[in-house]
């Protein structure tokens, strides 16, 4: 039996959608889709217009090329005057009633661009593309679908008027797989989504997804109302099912309850990291809009969250929260009718309703139909605050969102009682756990390594003889010999465990006591030369930073720490730690006032998202509520369990890049039960193989087996020349980035060593220069090779990237490299081209090197030596800049502002812009030709000048 080709895939989901209602319209290029278009608004709209009010219609939706601002329009009305002056209102989409639109499907729409590009299936909502479908023939990978709508993208949907720009949501599939996604400004595959059932169960099959998903209704809701413009990257954002599910279970329990008197409450359990704060906006942004609803609370229990909660609901809709500052403030938003959504803590909702100065105000709302969002309600709702919500509102509903539930078992005793989630908020409306998670690559795995007692080896990195199973003593807990060795193992692994600070990381410590000694002795070391980290800390200087069960960390009174009320040097010291900060970032924060301290959390929150803190030091704080998917390490020394374990260990596990594989906890407890126990409470049977990434063993019997699959195909690093056709160098290059994706893994583990696999480092460094030099063939041939089957091949160069090597690197090791023989010498030389080869950004500056190498190198000292290599640079680039003026016709002054605009924005110049540097202005057929081979041109010229 044959495999179904492409060709009857797509034959099938058209034949599929018009049996769902869908209407099959022959649409062969734009000009039939605005013939089209038109007769489908004038449907829609329930008006004919004629040709010149279809001329202002057409302006109005075609007068940006943004997409973001596309996707405003589209969900807006446009009012013009007509030849009669009479306002003519026309919609492009039913938002409030999703069903009520026109739906047409087609396919093979031709589009006439750079290259001449046949999409797959188009689906019409009132004429306008707004889903596109991308298939590839079963046995193919989806990733491929995934690049040819990115390079759609960048060559096709602009094109013409630009309605492709109107999509709202991109469908893959290879008949067996099916995914879905909004595009965004930098597309990336691991942002796509399978859809599921309630119950998370898959359903990827192309026939089921199009029954379900892509139903009329269905299709033009997820458009409408679960959709969101985020303001803050100016990116569609779309919700996974899983959000879906729990936002339609919250508003089905809302609408459902009475108009008056009590009504059913619910939580929902959505793991850490899987973004509990986009579902809960959505919800609360929907249940606003409910007539029946007088007041949306989203209430979390810390300022620090405020502020990140209310900064992110923002950006989703600005100004559809107005984020209280204080208790007078809040109280005022809860007496104006026009807020409909409250973002506000705990502490200040407690206040309002509890203060006699600010009943004469808020008793106007005990009867009115208030519903409350508790963020991390699994440590947010276990006080007197609670009851005090549920005595004064007679009207409320109230709803959890949690990552970490309390159950019974992990559940503080409150006044000689077990308190649960369940006891608080009732049913649990939605579950998805961390196994569903991680299986939907929504979040990352972890690699837990429980550091004991290390002896001296030869390959060690470093050294820590410690054994964490006799910790059972504060003495041996605070030692100065046990924190010493700890702070030099830190630092001895930290570059590998972070890829070399391509990402930053953590390290918790049981109190401040503790803290101030690793914080101190980390200093000490820094300013001894011992390490270049740089580093940050922030704790609390009363007593709510004390150890207790409620944060799932084990108490440790019995162990003599002392637990009453942080005295004044607590907060002398940490004012010291901010004014070193101060000195280093240029800032001016202090302990004097609460907003003064909360702004310093503020700032230190956004560096480390930014990776300009490479290791912060903390006690509580950043361990459950703050998201940087730069973050992938969190050291521990700290007795962590249930929630607080799950939660402190999900800092490290956010979704960036390939790079990013697992998140990596570095344990120096006895922690092992506790994790366990931990991953068994909150995810399903079995868990422990889906969320704990294999031992070090494990992946070198994988990347041995890897080096077999390798060289079955190119036996030697010489035969990748000599592969014939396309089919045997995709061969290769998916055997060689299945090598890379395991190495990567291994990286991190600081047993790691080439010294120990079947393939050395220089021969994986060969063959990562054949397979760069297949992706430069592949990049630079697209003119020759349109339908080429490489051009969709993802080959992941950030596994290839390393980022600790720059060109100052790779020059003073050829200046070492000077003594010797001269076949040593050669030899050596060679082995560090080949480096510069195999790296993505380097390669490009190779011609450079080698001229420095073979003019400057032999003369010049390792002192002068970066001198001596920015001036050769500054010659090379000003010849370069010469020659690409004048072959191109470029006026230099207009060029040189467009230099200094990249360099100081990091935006590159569109093909119209560089068309504009032109001493003679091209006739408008040629400016795309012209705009595509100067953006080459300075392309390549800022790869070689301008980066790394």
């Amino acid at each position: 039996m044959s495999t179904q080709s492409e060709l009857a895939l797509e034959q099938n989901l058209v034949v599929q959608l018009v049996e769902n209602g869908y209407e099959n319209v022959c649409i062969k290029n734009e000009a039939d889709l605005l013939s089209n278009l038109k007769t489908q608004l004038e449907k829609f709209n329930e008006r004919t217009f004629t040709d010149e009010e279809f001329k202002q219609i057409l302006n109005h939706l075609t007068r940006t090329t943004n997409v973001f601002e596309k996707a405003k329009i589209l969900r807006d009305k446009f009012s013009f005057k007509n030849a009669d002056n009479e306002t003519v209102y026309v919609r492009f989409l039913n938002m409030e009633h999703w069903c009520k639109n026109e739906y047409q499907v087609t396919n093979q729409i031709t589009v006439d661009g750079k290259y001449q590009t046949r999409f797959d299936v188009t689906m019409l909502i009132n004429g306008l593309p707004l889903v596109q479908i991308e298939l590839k023939k079963r046995g193919l990978e989806l990733r491929e679908a995934f690049n040819q709508i990115d390079r759609y993208k960048k060559h096709s949907y602009h094109i013409g008027m630009g309605l492709f720009q109107y999509i709202q949501i991109f469908v893959i599939s290879n008949g067996v797989n099916t995914k879905y996604f909004a595009l965004t400004k930098k597309p990336d595959f691991k942002f796509t989504f399978y859809w599921t059932d309630e119950n998370n169960r898959r359903v990827s099959d192309l026939e089921s997804f199009t029954k379900v998903f892509l139903d009329k209704c269905h299709v033009s809701k997820m458009i409408t109302r679960y959709t969101v413009l985020h303001e803050g990257d100016k990116a569609l954002m779309i919700l996974r099912p899983y959000q879906y599910f729990a936002v339609e279970k919250i508003l089905e329990r809302v609408k459902n309850s009475p108009t008056v008197g009590p009504s059913k409450n619910g939580y929902v359990w959505h793991t850490t990291g899987s973004g509990k704060t986009l579902t809960s906006f959505k919800a609360s942004q929907i249940l606003s809009r409910i007539p029946k609803v007088d007041k949306v609370v989203f209430c979390v229990d810390r300022v620090d969250l405020d502020y990140k909660t209310t900064l992110e609901f923002n950006a989703f809709s600005p100004g559809s929260v107005d984020g209280s500052d204080n208790t007078k403030k809040l109280v005022k938003q809860f007496a104006d009718p026009s807020v409909r959504l409250i973002v506000t803590t705990i502490q200040k909702l407690n206040t309002a309703i509890t203060r006699e100065r600010h009943q004469k105000t808020m008793d106007g709302l005990k009867d009115k139909k208030v519903v409350f969002i508790f963020d991390e309600c699994h440590r947010s709702q276990f006080g007197d605050t609670h009851k005090n919500i549920v005595r004064y509102f007679n009207n409320h509903q109230m709803f959890g969102f949690t990552g970490t539930p309390i159950f019974t078992k992990n559940a503080a005793t409150i006044k000689r009682q077990k308190v649960t989630t369940a006891m608080l908020f009732g049913e649990r409306l939605h579950t998805y756990v961390i196994t569903d998670a991680i299986k939907d690559q929504n979040v990352l795995p972890f690699s837990v390594e429980y550091t004991g007692r290390y002896e001296y080896k030869d390959n060690s990195r470093s050294n820590l003889d410690i054994d964490v199973e006799a910790i059972d003593t504060a003495e041996l807990l605070e030692s100065e010999e046990r924190l010493s060795k700890i702070a030099h193992y830190i630092i001895g692994i930290h570059d590998s465990k972070t890829y070399n600070r391509a990402f930053t990381g953590m390290f918790c410590i049981s109190n401040v006591k503790t803290l101030i000694k690793y914080y101190d002795l980390f200093r000490r070391l820094k300013r001894e030369g011992k390490h270049d980290l740089r580093i940050a800390s922030i704790f609390s200087y009363t007593a709510n930073e004390a150890p207790n069960s409620d944060t799932g960390e084990i108490p440790e009174e019995d162990l003599d720490f002392n637990n009453s009320k942080v005295d004044i040097h607590t907060r002398d010291v940490m004012d010291k730690y901010i004014e070193e900060y101060n000195q280093e970032f240029k800032t001016s924060f202090s302990t004097k006032d609460s907003q003064s301290f909360n702004d310093y959390y503020k700032n230190v929150a956004k560096r480390v998202i930014d990776k300009e803190i490479d290791l912060l030091f903390v006690v509580n704080m950043f361990l459950t509520g703050f998201d940087s998917k730069k973050l992938n390490t969190l050291y521990v020394d700290k007795n962590l369990k249930y929630h607080g374990l799950i939660q402190a260990y999900s800092r490290t596990n956010r979704v960036t890049g390939e790079k990013k594989s697992h998140g990596n906890i570095v344990v120096f407890r006895n922690l092992k039960q506790a994790t366990d126990d931990s991953i068994e409470l909150f995810s399903t049977l079995d868990a422990k193989e889906t969320i704990l990434i294999e031992p070090y063993e494990d992946y070198v019997e994988k990347f041995d087996q890897a080096v077999a699959t390798l060289l079955s195909v190119v036996p030697t690093v010489g035969s990748v020349d000599d592969l014939l056709g396309e089919d045997e160098q995709l061969r290769f290059i998916r055997a060689y980035r299945n090598l890379m994706r395991i190495k990567n893994a291994m990286e991190t583990f600081v047993d790691f060593t080439f010294d120990s696999l079947s393939m050395d480092a220089q021969t994986f460094a060969d063959y990562g220069s054949k397979y760069l030099d297949l992706y430069n063939a592949t990049k630079s041939s697209t003119e020759k090779k349109k339908e080429s089957i490489l051009n969709e091949v993802d080959f992941q160069l950030e596994l290839i990237r390393r980022d600790e090597i720059n060109v100052m690197y790779i020059l003073r090791l050829l200046a070492q490299n000077r003594g010797g023989d001269e076949a040593t010498r050669k030899k050596r030389e060679q082995e560090i081209l080949t480096m510069v080869s195999s790296d993505p950004v380097l390669s490009t500056k190779r011609e450079l090197i080698e001229k420095f190498i073979l003019e400057n190198l032999p003369t010049v000292s390792e002192d002068e030596l970066e001198r001596e290599y920015e001036d050769f640079l500054s010659v090379e680039r000003r010849v370069a800049f010469e020659k690409l003026t004048a072959e191109e016709d470029i006026n230099p002054e207009l060029l040189q502002k467009t230099m200094d605009s990249i360099e100081f924005s990091g935006r590159f110049p569109t093909k119209d812009e560089l068309v504009d540097t032109l001493n003679k202005k091209p006739s408008f057929r040629k400016r795309i030709s012209i705009g595509e081979r100067l953006v080459v041109k300075l392309s390549e010229f800022v790869g070689k000048f301008m980066e790394g």
